[in-house]
C-alpha cells in the first residue's frame, strides 16, 4: 500500500468519524454557519471599520481583500479542483450509504480543495494582520476552523480537502499582505520615523460576528422545535 492510498484511507476514516457525530440541532447550525450569505453583515462591518480608519487609503485595503478572496476562490475551485478531480464524499458511491447529509445538500462534483476553507482562512489571516488584536485574531481563526468543520459535518468535504483549502488561503493571504505592504507601506504605520504599527478597532466587527452566531444558534433551536 503506497502513501497516497494510506492517506486516502485515513482521510476517509476520519471523515466518517466526524461526519457521523451529528444531531438535529447541529444539522441546522452547520448548514447556516456554512452559508456565505449569513456573514454579509459581518463583512460589511469590517468594510465600515476599514473605511472609517483608513479613509482614502481604504481603497487599497479593500482591493487587497478582493484580490485575496478572488485568488483563493479561483485557485481552489477553478484550478485545483479541476486538476485533481477528487469526488466529494457526498458524491462517492463507495461510502454514500455511510455519509450523513443535511437537507439533501451534496455540493458540486469535486471537493479537493475546499474553497470555503480557502476563502475563510484567507479573509481571517488578512484581517488579523490588519486589526492586530489578539482577541480578534483568536475569534476569527476559530470562525474559520468552524467553517471548515461545517463542510465535513455536511458531508461535502474530506478533512484533507479542508486542510488543503486552509493552505491555499493562508498562502494567498500572506501574498496579498506582502503586496499591500510593498505598494502602500504607510498604511500600516502611524509614523515612518518611529515605525509604530497602525491598527483598527475590531470591537464592532466582533460584535456583529458574535450576534450572527447567536442568531444561528437561535434559528437552529427553533428549527428543531417547530
Amino acid at each position: 500500500m503506497n502513501l497516497i492510498e494510506t492517506l486516502r484511507i485515513w482521510d476517509t476514516n476520519v471523515f466518517l468519524a466526524l461526519n457521523g457525530a451529528h444531531s438535529s440541532f447541529f444539522d441546522g447550525f452547520m448548514m447556516a454557519f456554512s452559508n456565505k450569505l449569513v456573514w454579509i453583515p459581518f463583512y460589511i462591518s469590517v468594510l465600515y471599520v476599514i473605511i472609517k480608519q483608513w479613509k482614502s487609503e481604504s481603497f487599497w485595503i479593500i482591493l487587497s481583500f478582493a484580490l485575496c478572496i478572488l485568488l483563493a476562490d479561483q485557485i481552489s475551485s477553478g484550478i485545483i479542483k479541476n486538476a485533481v478531480q477528487r469526488l466529494r464524499p457526498s458524491r462517492e458511491e463507495t461510502i454514500s450509504g455511510l455519509v450523513h447529509l443535511v437537507d439533501g445538500y451534496r455540493g458540486g462534483k469535486y471537493g479537493f480543495v475546499s474553497s470555503h476553507a480557502a476563502n475563510s482562512l484567507g479573509f481571517a489571516v488578512l484581517s488579523a494582520y490588519l486589526f492586530r488584536k489578539k482577541g480578534y485574531t483568536l475569534i476569527i481563526l476559530l470562525w474559520s476552523l468552524i467553517t471548515g468543520y461545517s463542510r465535513i459535518y455536511l458531508g461535502v468535504h474530506y478533512p484533507l480537502d479542508v486542510v488543503g483549502g486552509y493552505m491555499v488561503g493562508f498562502l494567498v493571504a500572506i501574498f496579498c499582505y506582502w503586496l499591500l505592504r510593498t505598494i502602500k507601506p504607510n498604511i500600516f504605520y502611524v509614523s515612518s520615523r518611529f515605525r509604530s504599527k497602525r491598527s483598527a478597532n475590531s470591537a464592532f466587527p466582533l460584535l456583529i460576528l458574535l450576534a450572527t452566531v447567536v442568531g444561528i444558534l437561535g434559528w437552529s433551536l427553533v428549527r428543531i422545535l417547530v
